[in-house]
């Protein structure tokens, strides 16, 4: 009898200790927790399907309000070269169409993925027509408004969000993607550790 309680204390103190590492290794893989800027959903453009923003914990985040009818239109080639350049390092460009500012984002989903994928080549996430400013705008852009103290006022505002999700800091619409406050800016933020 004695034997069998000793068996069985052994028994339960490995069980327990297996446990106690099963749960350590799980906590130590789990992904970085999710900040409260990219704790938001929005519909893929190409296809509608909802992506949350927290699969991009960790990495730099360059947020734009884009418009496909705008002088600044071209900046999809400076953005798509900037994410192409860093991408690997760790940023991520997050598109936001957005028809708010000279109604020039007037089309429907597949007509904005046409300027973006097949005119421009974009390749980083763009995501359906989103409201960026006014009374209506999505809580993403008044959280990075309230960061910033500026809200968009035109068309291809930048936010540039750091790994640890605190929003940096903001680039007017003429301000090139490729600009050197930019992409000094990016490469400042690229070199702090991942949380």
């Amino acid at each position: 009898m004695a034997f069998h309680r000793h068996a069985l204390s052994f028994t339960l103190t490995a069980c327990a200790l297996a446990f106690s590492a099963g749960t350590a290794s799980a906590q130590a893989a789990a992904p970085a927790r999710c900040p409260a800027i990219l704790q938001h959903e929005f519909p893929r453009l190409q296809d509608g399907a909802p992506q949350s923003l927290c699969q991009f914990t960790g990495q730099v985040v360059l947020v734009v309000n884009t418009a496909s009818l705008c002088g600044f239109t071209r900046q999809y080639e400076g953005l798509e070269a900037l994410y192409s350049r860093y991408q690997s390092r760790g940023l991520v460009v997050l598109g936001f169409p957005s028809n708010d500012f000279g109604r020039q984002e007037p089309g429907d989903a597949r007509q904005i993925a046409e300027v973006c994928f097949n005119t421009f080549g974009v390749k980083f996430p763009m995501f359906e027509k989103t409201v960026t400013t006014g009374p209506q705008r999505h809580p993403l852009y008044r959280q990075l408004a309230e960061a910033t103290g500026q809200p968009p006022r035109w068309n291809f505002h930048k936010y540039l969000i750091g790994r640890d999700g605190q929003v940096l800091r903001d680039f007017p619409s003429a301000i090139e993607p490729m600009s050197a406050a930019v992409v000094s800016a990016v490469e400042a933020a690229l070199k702090e550790p991942r949380p």
